[in-house]
């Protein structure tokens, strides 16, 4: 009990809707739930970012898992990277308190190559990719520019990032410490590296604000995530014609 293997959105009907369609049915779907909660999800759209993102190699403790889940969603990182290797990729729910129901989770199979995998796909949309090491050559996080896409590499609970993983990365950041141990729990690094980012950002004149086309995507996805029977509804109003 309290703990769920999280699966993407799985629905027929939104997957075939293309983008001019979702934003032609947002005013329809947007009469099914009240203004307090429409203007809440606008409210905290404005906010998300896809400008960095969280990238996790084969944690294993689900309590780690979900608290960065929470972290990223309270902080409004909208995507998280999920590349599994030993460890299956579970999902506590009274940790995570559902955050992992409004992010975009993309989860890496263990398999040959997914760490390669994921590193071409962040690469392939401009992010630049970063593993947080406390090595020597690692620059402060306060240290790392913000106007540039950055995807954020964290490892394993016991033996951090895998060599194949900061291999394929182009930097690395650390986290400044001043005692004995050498580095953080996996969920307080992400929440500080996170923190120092978003807030930086929010100063900064960097555009980290989500494009229109996400915006118009996240708001219909949110918005059928709000609503009961939504499958039906969509249904009915595609077979009457938008």
């Amino acid at each position: 009990m309290g703990q769920s293997k999280h699966t993407l959105l799985s629905r027929p009907i939104m997957n075939e809707l293309t983008i001019e369609q979702k934003k032609k049915l947002i005013p329809y779907l947007r009469t099914f739930i009240t203004e307090e909660r429409d203007a809440r999800i606008i409210e905290v759209l404005q906010n998300r970012t896809r400008h960095f993102t969280v990238v996790l190699e084969d944690l294993y403790q689900t309590q780690n898992i979900s608290a960065v889940m929470r972290t990223c969603e309270c902080y409004g990182v909208q995507d998280v990277h999920i590349i599994e290797k030993e460890n299956e990729f579970i999902i506590h729910d009274a940790i995570s308190m559902g955050a992992n129901k409004w992010l975009t989770l993309h989860n890496y199979k263990n398999e040959p190559g997914n760490v390669a995998k994921c590193a071409d796909y962040l690469h392939s949309k401009g992010y630049k990719l970063i593993a947080t090491l406390p090595a020597e050559n690692s620059v402060f996080v306060d240290d790392l520019p913000v106007d540039e896409k950055t995807a954020f590499f964290f490892g394993t609970e016991l033996t951090g990032l895998s060599e194949e993983a900061v291999a394929v990365c182009d930097g690395a950041v650390k986290i400044p410490m001043y005692g004995f141990t050498e580095s953080f729990n996996i969920s307080n690094s992400v929440a500080i590296l996170t923190s120092n980012r978003i807030e930086r950002l929010h100063r900064s004149g960097t555009e980290w604000r989500l494009t229109s086309d996400e915006h118009a995507e996240l708001y219909f996805e949110w918005l059928c995530k709000s609503i009961r029977n939504i499958d039906l509804i969509l249904k009915r109003k595609l077979e009457e014609g938008e």
